[in-house]
């Protein structure tokens, strides 16, 4: 760094901005120093910045699952958006099972990165209270229980209402929902919407046509099968999100069901593909993961400025055709 700093004309000091990404440098400095790292081809020394802030210059990002397609467009986006700052992202899975969370959260934790995102799978996230003293944490898709920290979620229950609306101006009155686990923040939000929408229509929810697929919405498919085989089965089923809808799509192609609708909250590769063409609730999850991984950093750049610790990112029905009846293929 100090060959760096002699070859541009400037101190070690401002070097280093360089390196950080700081916007307090001139763009004739910036010029400067750019080229005497390229010349020199400099590589900063990523573990002395470790020894000396006490801290990698990473941060963390803990998910459910990885392979899922809406926290697969978050990661890579929070990835994005960390690289532009020059800052490694170190990511896990938490998996569904709320016992093994804190052990994954802490093992990222452990490494000292500058600050963590989390989405919660359990329902005590108090263990962090220690930590957040030196980590910033933003918490994404479901707020943390019995911790207070930064959150952004989604309007589930706005986006829920706003699909049953939908389904019941297509003239259904007998619509399922089909969720995975009470126990998840996102269900119950969701649930909280679809009732509301039925209540708004003037219509009773029939407690007979609310099914829990389990983790992960495993028993999806199950469960719409078997909603479809009752005395007085659904017209439309609202599925509350993407793994669900997975499930529920080839269960109605098995089933050779051309008169049932389907929304899913949340959009999922080849769902415009089906036919007939799924309508979705967008969550858009690339803006969830650019918002929180830029609050992250502002926390991580100023601790003590003030933020609103609730953000609510807007959602919006994207409708095609299967609400109108069809064949999926």
């Amino acid at each position: 760094m100090r060959q760096v700093a002699e070859r541009a004309g400037v101190s070690a000091k401002t070097v280093s901005r360089v390196v950080n990404k700081d916007r307090y440098v001139s763009d004739d400095v910036r010029a400067r120093v750019e080229q005497a790292i390229k010349d020199l081809q400099y590589t900063p020394n990523l573990l002395a910045r470790t020894f000396r802030f006490g801290r990698d210059p990473a941060i963390g990002l803990a998910v459910p699952d990885i392979s899922d397609p809406f926290f697969a467009a978050v990661t890579h986006t929070v990835e994005q958006v960390a690289r532009g700052r020059g800052v490694a992202t170190f990511v896990t899975s938490l998996g569904t099972d709320g016992s093994l969370e804190r052990a994954g959260v802490e093992a990222l934790l452990g490494r000292q990165v500058a600050g963590l995102i989390s989405t919660p799978v359990s329902g005590d996230q108090s263990y962090l209270e220690p930590w957040k003293s030196r980590t910033s944490l933003v918490f994404i898709d479901r707020p943390p229980r019995k911790l207070t920290a930064d959150t952004v979620v989604e309007d589930d229950v706005g986006g829920a209402r706003q699909a049953i609306a939908h389904l019941i101006g297509h003239g259904h009155r007998r619509i399922a929902y089909i969720g995975d686990e009470l126990g998840i923040a996102t269900t119950r939000r969701r649930l909280e919407g679809y009732r509301t929408a039925l209540r708004d229509a003037g219509l009773d929810a029939d407690e007979n046509l609310i099914r829990f697929a389990g983790a992960g919405g495993i028993e999806a498919g199950e469960q719409a099968a078997a909603l479809l085989d009752t005395p007085d089965p659904p017209t439309a089923i609202f599925s509350s999100n993407p793994k669900c809808s997975i499930a529920i799509v080839p269960a109605l192609q098995n089933l050779d069901r051309t008169d049932v609708a389907l929304v899913s909250f949340g959009d999922f590769p080849l769902a415009s593909s089906l036919r007939p063409a799924l309508t979705v609730v967008d969550q858009d999850p690339e803006e969830l993961g650019r918002f929180a991984a830029n609050r992250l950093f502002d926390r991580i750049d100023d601790p003590n400025r003030r933020l609103r610790r609730l953000t609510v990112l807007p959602v919006r029905l994207v409708e095609r055709d299967s609400c109108s009846g069809g064949r999926f293929s």
